[in-house]
């Protein structure tokens, strides 16, 4: 499988808008704090992270903003860009909202998926049964990650889907903070998670984006249910 290219060499492309730059650097920062890579409390530097991505600190500024207003990172005066915790009380209620409104987007301006996404998405099935077989916890994460995106694109409601990309990861972290402090059965996560992706591949290929919207919900729910009751 062709390797995606890494975010230094997608923004050396010429051809990328100033849009684009910053979607790619919102995109791969969110993903380390949603990994884990910056744990909570690390300091940001915009200086070094605009000599990695090779640009001024003006649009690192800015992506660290929009990251603030999703609640990831937070700005101190005197101190400088901090990532935030992932605590379960405070999430809670995010956590159940996000329930509710993965719901609504088999209702919510559907977009009937065609033969290039469900392909997509049957590799996406394959991947997952290579983790069930021997992956890890990080491993997982970042394919759940790439699972949410993909199904995102089954509504066309820019709203709804905004919100729900700032609910799920404002709580991605919890699950695997949850994966490492031993508190989870890996093993088993990992086979309901691919149980999920199958329901979903058959409701695809039936063309049924309401279903797929409804198994999501469910999943979501039974994971917050297992989470929930580790953190007590």
């Amino acid at each position: 499988m062709t390797q995606p290219p890494s975010t230094q060499e997608a923004l050396a492309d010429e051809g990328l808008t100033v849009r684009d730059r910053h979607a790619l650097m919102h995109h791969e920062i969110r993903q380390r704090i949603c990994l884990l890579d910056y744990l909570p409390g690390m300091r940001l530097s915009e200086a070094a992270l605009a000599e990695e991505f090779g640009t001024s600190r003006t649009p690192i500024r800015r992506v660290l903003a929009r990251l603030e207003d999703e609640g990831l990172v937070q700005s101190f005066h005197g101190v400088g860009t901090l990532v935030t915790d992932a605590d379960f009380d405070a999430l809670e209620q995010v956590y159940r909202l996000r329930v509710e409104l993965t719901a609504m987007t088999g209702r919510l301006d559907p977009v009937p998926p065609d033969f290039g996404y469900i392909a997509r998405f049957d590799q996406l099935v394959l991947r997952g049964a290579a983790i069930v077989q021997g992956g890890t916890a990080r491993a997982f994460t970042q394919f759940d990650i790439d699972v949410f995106l993909t199904l995102q694109e089954l509504t066309a409601n820019q709203p709804l889907r905004q919100t729900l990309e700032r609910l799920y990861f404002q709580t991605k972290r919890l699950w695997l903070r949850a994966a490492e402090a031993a508190q989870l059965d890996l093993e088993e996560e990992f086979k309901i998670f691919q149980h999920q992706l199958e329901a979903i591949q058959c409701a695809l290929k039936s063309g049924d984006v309401e279903a797929v919207a409804h198994i999501q919900r469910a999943h979501i729910s039974m994971s917050f249910n297992r989470l929930q009751q580790k953190a007590r």
